[in-house]
């Protein structure tokens, strides 16, 4: 199934050269509907299987991988949940891509923690690891689905001095999330915190906002930067 010229662009579009966020990943040229295709044959893939594939060098192997997590996370009984829940809070070492955690974190750690303790959250989310941080916050769609948007505020709060621009697009989505489902809470939330907000969080956050507003928070008054 391997496409050499499509992994050649995957190889740019996911910023693998050197000092870029994706470096050293590896392609194999496929997409995401091949990709979950496949996964459908292996609907009772053993966990131990599925952590084989998250050690994969190959991008799409450890997509396959968190994939399949997620269908089986999605199917299990309590306990299953439990041990896949927390074999992928153990290996999110090899959820190391943007579209991984994109693709994962809502149905397994916001699923999860949907009726329990936020609390593991918040160590994500001052890990050093910046797809940690970006699982913490990305996890919070399922609770915006359930119209909890606690959490999604609270994180984005604590990440507003993140200085990595992935971070800074995931916070952003999950405040626009919030506002397509309670523009009020998002604008409540924007009146305290635009300002402070990275430029390119505020951009996300407002895109479904009025032109009015959309202007009003963009030219709102930085405050000094502290030394």
């Amino acid at each position: 199934m391997a496409d050499p010229a499509r992994a050649a662009g995957l190889q740019r579009f996911f910023r693998t050269g050197p000092g870029e966020y994706g470096v050293g990943d590896r392609f194999l040229g496929l997409n995401v509907p091949q990709i979950r295709e496949a996964a459908r044959e292996f609907p009772g893939l053993p966990l131990r299987e599925i952590e084989e594939l998250l050690e994969s060098p190959w991008h799409e192997t450890r997509l396959m991988g968190v994939l399949l997590l997620t269908q089986a996370y999605n199917r299990g009984d309590p306990r299953d949940k439990e041990r896949i829940y927390r074999l992928y809070m153990r290996r999110i070492d090899r959820v190391n891509n943007w579209d991984l955690v994109d693709l994962s974190a809502p149905g397994v750690v916001g699923t999860h923690l949907l009726r329990r303790s936020r609390a593991p959250l918040y160590k994500l989310a001052r890990s050093k690891n910046v797809w940690a941080r970006r699982i913490a916050v990305v996890a919070t769609q399922t609770f915006i689905r359930h119209r909890q948007f606690a959490e999604t505020l609270r994180l984005a709060k604590l990440l507003s001095r993140d200085q990595h621009d992935l971070i800074h697009k995931a916070v952003g989505w999950m405040l626009r999330e919030v506002g397509k489902r309670d523009q009020r809470t998002l604008t409540g939330f924007l009146d305290g915190h635009a300002a402070r907000l990275p430029r390119t969080t505020l951009r996300y956050a407002i895109e479904r906002l009025t032109p009015a507003q959309r202007k009003r928070y963009m030219t709102a008054p930085r405050p000094p930067r502290r030394k």
